[in-house]
């Protein structure tokens, strides 16, 4: 199988969708977790995830650090998926960069847009704000542990599991050195012209995502839910979400017609 048939993971394609909703994973994800969102959506939604390389099922892959060349490999992964229907994006965490300069991508170099945009959990990218990791080659795996769990990179009962900690070391420092290789400027002004929407956990560590507004030149707007970075993964929030999400979707479509 090429590379470019492992990105985007569909588990429930829906074929009378009228939405494609394209999600992109926190630091360290796979794409399961999002790609399982299709089973109990609605019905007007296809759930498509992004896997990064060196993960599931392309595991044997080396990890990539270049920021630029990861958003170059999902936008042209992408361009086949969202053809034929209106697409969205939802990106959590460090998911939310990549999904922001792909719908950058897309749109410059392929005259392709979301109809809106959801960012989760999130400090702009052009924010004084914005988390830069350090080093992390030069770091043990003691230092290591609690500076992903204090960027966000995991959930908290990641460090308690000493296995998965060794399996997963690896992917989250290729993950969380991605963002130190992206430097956006928005001098320039909107980069997108749809809705963006923030959702965030009420004990977030995400900040300034009032800033996120400088980014697009449609609607914007804020939603807080219970909960801490990983507010997504509790079931209530997630219904939540899943519903909100789709009614969006629904009226963006009222409103292109």
């Amino acid at each position: 199988m090429k590379r470019n048939e492992k990105i985007v993971n569909c588990l429930y394609p829906k074929t009378d969708a009228i939405f494609k909703l394209i999600c992109f994973p926190w630091v360290g994800g796979g794409s399961f977790y999002f790609a399982k969102w299709g089973q109990d959506i609605h019905n007007s939604l296809e759930a498509h995830a992004i896997r990064l390389a060196g993960r599931e099922s392309g595991s044997e892959e080396p990890f990539v650090s270049d920021f630029n060349y990861v958003v170059d490999e999902i936008a042209y992964a992408l361009l086949p998926v969202i053809q034929d229907k209106p697409f969205a994006f939802f990106g959590h965490s460090m998911g939310s960069y990549i999904a922001f300069m792909t719908a950058q991508k897309l749109k410059e170099k392929y005259n392709q847009e979301p109809v809106h945009f959801f960012v989760s959990s999130t400090t702009p990218p052009h924010s004084k704000s914005k988390i830069i990791i350090p080093e992390l080659k030069e770091l043990s795996e003691e230092q290591l542990v609690p500076l992903l769990m204090e960027f966000g990179g995991t959930p908290n009962s990641f460090i308690n599991n000493k296995e998965l900690v060794q399996q997963c070391i690896p992917k989250m420092m290729a993950d969380a050195n991605l963002p130190n290789n992206f430097l956006f400027d928005s001098t320039s002004g909107s980069v997108l012209s749809c809705g963006l929407t923030c959702f965030v956990g009420s004990t977030d560590i995400a900040k300034d995502l009032e800033a996120w507004k400088d980014l697009t030149s449609g609607s914007f707007d804020i939603y807080v839910l219970p909960g801490n970075h990983f507010y997504v993964m509790e079931p209530s929030n997630e219904s939540i979400l899943k519903n909100f999400i789709r009614e969006y979707l629904e009226l963006s479509e009222f409103t292109m017609n």
